[in-house]
């Protein structure tokens, strides 16, 4: 499928939500809409790998045969059902009755039947208790399929199912669709809810543009990130995922061999949920991932917890957008916490520098971590300064991002992207200033990052550059001598120069101007001492 038929899928399938969800919130239809996408990806991966296992004894439907060509098998095999399934749990970690799947789902939605509502209840319930209870636990849990949003009453809540499925069936039908399709169709629909639900889009998703950015900072090698791209990281954390897609955006620059393991913490149980469906829907193995539903300051996951420094995990590359000065409670415990105790407690009012230490924490010696975070993180006073001081006289600050405002759905302020390390080489910090509007383009209410945008952050980080209004690399003597204090504007003038005024370009243009007037002038007093008129002076 080419990338304008990926981009179409979305839009039609978007197109449909937008005309489907009616009075519904954005959040609450996105969790319909992509479960069931979900769904149909789910379908289509088991029956692929079911009919490779059984090969020619895999059934040929004839065209019109509405059934599936595994209920079929089922049907005619009665006996060997046990075995296959088993088979499958092995193969595809999952397991999916002929009754569940997309294709007899959809069959369903189109014949109106009464009990659409009930086999999607039982499928989902099927799905999770059937399969590896670590990936697929839960996986369903927050879809309300008796919810009133759907309708009042068992039969209206139906009949709103049975339309809806039938829309994305036909939408789906169009288009050629593989996983990678489906992926970025899911991918492109969480975007596109994401700048429908406004504040709470922040919860869950990650903008691509700004995504991209912090994905290809963390895979350059952290001494010398001139030479290029790493070619393999062992394992990824992003301890505030949301919907998963800055994770797999740096998966996606290294390709579906290049990470180890990918790592994930989300504390919102829907979003948590958004995110385990996404990385499989982009083929991601349920062995090379791992997210975990819970609270990141609190630090309740037990493989961070580990106190064996033989067993403690560490990661080579760390992401993350946490929410932006979210409120917290901070305790006596957590100030012994072995991830604050060396800097310092982030106050009550902004846990911004909580979660940063947290990922700090877990960096390895040579690991590169990128974080988004607001503004006031590079100039507040009180515990944030000393948090921040001690960050930059331990050399772990390497370089700091100012980006414009307005590229988040879920808030208008400036934000900024902090690259840290634990073992940098250049003794300075490198300052960038892609805020000024000739660094961004202004699209409706939003403003966006584009190619060439995100390409020159890139490349000023990777190959330290300099340069006048846009970047520059500051010594630790200057910071020291402003308090520490990391403001951007302090160190790189926005201020647009005056161009040069050339006086004598000038007075020369003011001498032929004076003549220009002297001859017409004198041309034109001739006419007036011919018509018997007084000169002008």
């Amino acid at each position: 499928m080419t990338e304008h038929d990926q981009k179409q899928l979305g839009s039609t399938l978007w197109a449909i939500a937008d005309q489907l969800r009616g009075a519904m919130n954005a959040d609450d239809f996105r969790d319909y809409m992509l479960s069931f996408l979900f769904l149909r990806y789910l379908s289509d991966n088991y029956e692929a790998a079911v009919k490779k296992e059984l090969g020619r004894d895999y059934p040929e439907l004839e065209n019109g045969d509405s059934r599936t060509a595994l209920a079929v098998w089922y049907k005619q095999n009665p006996e060997d059902i046990d075995e296959l399934e088993q088979q499958m749990r092995r193969k595809t970690h999952y397991v999916i009755e002929p009754a569940f799947l997309w294709g007899s789902i959809t069959e369903l939605a189109r014949t109106q039947d009464d009990e659409l509502l009930h086999t999607l209840e039982n499928g989902f319930t099927y799905i999770e208790n059937e399969s590896f209870a670590s990936t697929f636990g839960g996986l369903f849990s927050e879809i309300n399929l008796n919810s009133e949003k759907l309708g009042k009453g068992y039969s209206a809540r139906n009949d709103k199912l049975c339309t809806i499925i039938k829309k994305i069936a036909d939408g789906l039908a169009h288009f050629s669709t593989d996983s990678d399709t489906l992926g970025d169709a899911y991918e492109y629909l969480i975007g596109q809810f994401a700048a429908g639900s406004g504040k709470k889009a922040g919860e869950f998703y990650t903008p691509q543009q700004i995504s991209s950015i912090l994905s290809a900072i963390v895979i350059l090698d952290c001494q010398e990130p001139t030479t290029g791209k790493k070619k393999y990281l062992e394992s990824v954390l992003d301890f505030a995922c949301g919907s998963g897609s800055l994770l797999l955006n740096v998966r996606d620059r290294l390709g579906p061999n290049g990470i180890g393991k990918i790592y994930g913490q989300e504390k919102n149980i829907t979003t948590y949920n958004l995110a385990r469906m996404n990385m499989l829907l982009h083929g991601v193995k349920d062995s090379e991932f791992s997210i975990y539903h819970g609270d990141t300051l609190t630090n309740d996951w037990d493989m961070l917890r580990e106190t064996n420094p033989a067993k403690k995990p560490k990661f080579d590359a760390v992401v993350a957008n946490p929410p932006f000065s979210y409120r917290w409670q901070p305790t006596e415990a957590l100030g012994e916490d072995v991830r604050f105790k060396n800097h310092g407690m982030a106050p009550k009012s902004a846990a911004d520098f909580a979660f940063l230490l947290h990922g700090f924490h877990y960096l390895k010696p040579d690991g590169v971590m990128a974080i988004i975070l607001p503004h006031g993180v590079l100039f507040r006073g009180g515990a944030e300064q000393r948090i921040r001081t001690k960050l930059l006289k331990d050399g772990h600050i390497d370089t700091v991002i100012g980006l414009p405002a307005k590229l988040f759905y879920s808030t208008g302020i400036p934000v900024c992207i902090l690259v840290l390390k634990k073992c940098k080489k250049p003794d300075d910090v490198l300052f960038i200033n892609a805020s000024d509007s000739e660094h961004f383009e202004k699209v409706k209410r939003q403003n966006r990052l584009r190619s060439k945008d995100i390409k020159k952050i890139i490349d000023t980080y990777q190959f330290r550059k300099e340069e006048e209004r846009y970047a520059r690399r500051v010594t630790m003597d200057e910071i020291e001598a402003n308090g520490y204090n990391l403001n951007i504007s302090r160190y790189i003038s926005t201020a647009v120069p005056e161009e040069p005024v050339d006086l004598q370009a000038i007075n020369a243009e003011l001498v032929s101007l004076t003549q220009d007037i002297e001859v017409a002038r004198d041309k034109h007093n001739a006419f007036l001492v011919e018509l018997g008129l007084p000169p002008l002076p």
